[in-house]
């Protein structure tokens, strides 16, 4: 079906491509592939390869399985071909094996053996209704993509977006991602989403310059330590797979402080020019494969900012937290803010996928032991059942519980936030949350979910040197709540096109905590929509992620 492919290239698949990721998370589960579910995204050649060699397990395959496969291998065969002889295109290009204006995917592109370009369009448009508002939000704009060679990728992509009521925002408790958004007067609002790379790589290194959002940690719905919330930052990435059974991620970025320098801002005749400080993150992660289906990760990150950019915070391998001790003196007035983390996953037994992740922003010996005081962690686990008993159905559960203080501190350029989006679970700190999910796919490309949602948040906590924050005691106060049965369903139209829509039973609602009214914590971490108990639809057609 196809030739041999390039599959050194690295150009990033976008997480919200939910399908594609959703397929291999089940395949993988079945025990016909292998995935290292810990740190995406993943690369749109390392998606094609993986499809390509579940179907040298056709035998295992059902019906619905393959015809997925064979669907989105529509889309990655520019990784696998060097022609473009096999598609279905729209006949601009009579004759020609190397250009095509393709319907599924809707692109064009050109493709030959040292060198591929796809152009394609991004545009969308959803309508929610609930609370008495009803908000609608569009974007617009472009992706592509282009292979230089057998080791060099470029990607980007850039849409326009509005929101005639405000949706997106860095309070706001919900696990879409998140953008700079510019507010107007009536509470509508617009902001420019774009993400792009260029990368070096062969078949065991990857190197680059990109500007995305990392998702670390495993997860069905959301992670907890690099989430992928906050907006795209630019960062230099770096991925090692020597062998097998281990491979190293690391990246250094540039965050959005969002804390002005008032030493270097300054009036330019009427104009205040505001300069912000600068803010760093270096994180790495370590993940071993000792047997297949078992994943073991390790790893460390630091949030600093204020002295440039530190050599040793350029070294992928370090411990960075020990970095830290020696670049700060010890001092905690001058240290960086550092965390380091753990997951463990499994698919041992075929249909079923195990997984927890722990974040440590802070950890003493000292308070182990003592009620009072806790250690700074988030823990996330769960597990889904896919395909058993009963064919084409999954069963999800997963919890987690984030600690008072975890995210936080008390120097705001070293919080862990970018542009004042959490960069961990959207949830932030002293929260917890339960999703519950039973998948049904009873024919190839359509995707419909029966879930629950139920989340606490405690009250916001001083985190500063007026009262220890290790004795926060954790949801002593709980200042909002909500619990949300939701009935969703998504149809891909094309490899890079969907339709969606989704009914849910809200009860979200805000409590009097310190003195403040219920409306404050109510209207602080949910959009109007959702607010309060009653209904809330949405419906909606993307294409382009």
């Amino acid at each position: 079906m196809f030739g041999t492919g390039v599959i050194a290239q690295t150009a990033f698949e976008p997480t919200s491509n939910e399908g594609i990721y959703e397929l291999l998370d089940e395949l993988a589960s079945e025990k016909l592939i292998e995935v290292n579910n810990v740190v995406k995204p993943w690369s749109r050649a390392y998606i094609a390869d993986k499809l390509k060699e579940s179907l040298e397990h056709a035998d295992q395959l059902s019906e619905r399985q393959k015809k997925e496969i064979e669907f989105y291998l529509k889309d990655y065969r520019i990784e696998l071909s060097f022609n473009t002889r096999g598609i279905s295109p729209l006949n601009l290009f009579p004759g020609k094996d190397q250009y095509a204006t393709s319907l599924d995917p809707l692109q064009s592109l050109y493709r030959d053996s040292l060198f591929a370009f796809s152009l394609r369009p991004a545009a969308g448009m959803a309508m929610l209704t609930g609370n008495g508002e009803t908000a609608l939000s569009t974007r617009l704009g472009l992706g592509g993509f282009a292979y230089l060679t057998s080791h060099m990728a470029v990607y980007g992509g850039y849409t326009y977006n509005y929101e005639s009521t405000t949706l997106t925002n860095p309070g706001f408790l919900v696990p879409e991602p998140g953008d700079d958004a510019y507010t107007f007067a009536d509470g509508s609002q617009d902001f420019e989403d774009y993400r792009w790379g260029a990368v070096y790589s062969n078949r065991w290194i990857a190197l680059g310059l990109v500007h995305d959002r990392p998702q670390w940690g495993n997860g069905c719905y959301g992670t907890n330590i690099l989430s992928g919330h906050a907006p795209a930052f630019s960062q230099i990435m770096l991925k090692i797979t020597p062998v097998r059974w281990f491979e190293l991620n690391y990246i250094h970025g540039w965050l959005g402080s969002g804390v002005v320098d008032s030493s270097r801002s300054y009036w330019d005749g009427d104009e205040y020019q505001a300069v912000y400080r600068p803010k760093y993150i270096a994180a790495n992660m370590f993940s071993f494969m000792p047997v297949r289906g078992l994943n073991v990760s390790l790893g460390s990150s630091t949030i600093y900012s204020d002295i440039g950019v530190q050599a040793a915070y350029l070294v992928p391998f370090i411990f960075f937290r020990s970095a830290d001790y020696e670049l700060s003196s010890m001092s905690d007035n001058a240290s960086a803010n550092s965390q380091f983390f753990f997951n463990i996953s499994t698919r041992n037994v075929k249909h079923l996928y195990l997984y927890f992740s722990l974040f440590v922003d802070e950890f003493s010996m000292y308070r182990v032991g003592k009620p009072q005081e806790h250690n700074f962690l988030s823990y996330k686990g769960g597990f889904r059942l896919s395909n058993w008993p009963v064919e084409n159905v999954s069963f999800t559960a997963e919890y987690t519980r984030t600690l008072p203080a975890v995210y936080q501190h008390y120097i705001s350029t070293s919080t862990f936030e970018s542009d004042h989006y959490v960069l961990g679970h959207y949830m932030r700190d002293n929260a917890q949350e339960l999703w519950l999910s039973v998948e049904y796919r009873p024919v190839p490309r359509l995707f419909i979910a029966l879930q629950y949602n139920f989340g606490q948040k405690g009250n916001d906590a001083a985190y500063d040197r007026s009262s220890p924050p290790d004795e926060i005691p954790m949801l002593k106060d709980v200042s909002w709540q909500k619990n949300i049965i939701a009935l969703r369903g998504r149809y891909d139209i094309l490899t890079n096109a969907n339709v969606f829509a989704s009914i849910s039973y809200n009860n979200v609602q805000g409590f009097d905590v310190d003195g403040l009214p219920a409306g404050y914590y109510l209207d602080k971490f949910t959009p109007v929509p959702y607010q309060g108990e009653g209904f809330t639809a949405r419906i909606g057609a993307q294409i382009g992620f």
